[in-house]
């Protein structure tokens, strides 16, 4: 899907000062990217959070985030949150993060139009949702991707000013332990000469900070983001300058594919390029400013993720 974008000056003086934003999952990746670059833009947030004793919550106090006690299962307190919040910032926890976190596909899905339903009954005046580049009409196969495609259609139903954003994959997914690096190679997905985009965390908060800022730009638009694309080769040689020595990159073999169909879809959904990545980075770049190359992130934010994976000694995902 292409980029649904377009230029905008971004005037520090359209920041909406004493309209509070909830962000939901703040503790988190993309929501804490987001909780801070609103914070640095000017703009008064609100965090839902479990435990606002936990050291993430309590660094997010810290900074001068509001927290409010509650969590996405429990209505009541979404509504509690919502009481005077100009925006919301919607994102969920899902399947695809693993067994650790509990969530089934459908309570995903509960969670997303929970969120959006109480946006609207509260008088929210701008939801912004994160989904995923995966993300569309045709089902993927990939229950915590066509979950998010299913939260989308339902808040377009929905009479609330919206935006979608599609984030490509994470670069700090990455740098996730077990991929080898520790032992001078690195695998992944990617062919050796096969694109795929990726974006920075950090660059979700500020995407979305823009959004906010500037509603009337992009409401009722889907946007598809990414910060840099990149192939096999390229982040062999990324990697490699990166560690100071010969990272040896190589894609999962297809023996692993085969037998582990969660791997070998995601695969598929790459080389079909639905989750490659299909963002326009230069006319975002022109939208939002600069956004984080991969080498950028490795050099800056992301140095003390690869400097442990470099030092991890789990057991390459390929050999397991």
């Amino acid at each position: 899907m292409s980029v649904q974008t377009q230029q905008i000056t971004t005037p520090q003086s359209n920041t909406p000062l004493g309209k509070t934003v909830l962000v939901i999952g703040a503790t988190g990746q993309q929501g804490g990217a987001v909780a801070s670059a609103l914070r640095q833009a000017g703009w008064p947030v609100r965090a839902l959070v479990r435990d606002p004793h936990s050291a993430k919550a309590e660094a997010l106090a810290a900074s001068g985030v509001a927290l409010v006690q509650g969590d996405l299962s429990d209505n009541a307190s979404l509504r509690r949150a919502m009481v005077g919040a100009h925006g919301v910032f919607s994102v969920q926890p899902s399947s695809g993060q693993g067994a650790a976190y509990g969530v089934s596909d459908e309570d995903e899905i509960r969670y997303g139009k929970a969120v959006a339903d109480i946006a609207l009954e509260s008088g929210v005046r701008h939801l912004v949702y994160t989904s995923v580049n995966a993300a569309g009409p045709e089902k993927t196969g990939m229950g915590h991707f066509d979950s998010k495609s299913e939260i989308e259609a339902y808040i377009r139903t929905l009479a609330i000013d919206s935006t979608i954003v599609r984030p490509a994959g994470f670069m700090e997914l990455l740098m996730l332990p077990g991929m080898g690096l520790d032992q001078g190679i690195y695998t992944s997905f990617l062919g050796w000469d096969q694109k795929g985009q990726f974006i920075a965390a950090h660059d979700i908060g500020k995407i979305v900070a823009t959004i906010f800022r500037n509603a009337d730009a992009f409401i009722g638009q889907t946007i598809e983001i990414a910060g840099d694309e990149t192939t096999g080769r390229k982040l062999q040689e990324s990697l490699s300058r990166a560690a100071g020595k010969t990272i040896h990159y190589h894609r999962f073999p297809d023996a692993l594919l085969q037998e582990n169909r969660f791997l070998g879809r995601l695969v598929e959904l790459i080389d079909d390029g639905r989750l490659a990545g299909n963002a326009d980075i230069d006319a975002l770049k022109e939208t939002f400013g600069p956004l984080l190359s991969f080498d950028a992130w490795l050099a800056g934010p992301g140095k003390p993720l690869f400097e442990a994976a470099l030092n991890s000694a789990d057991a390459p995902l390929a050999l397991r």
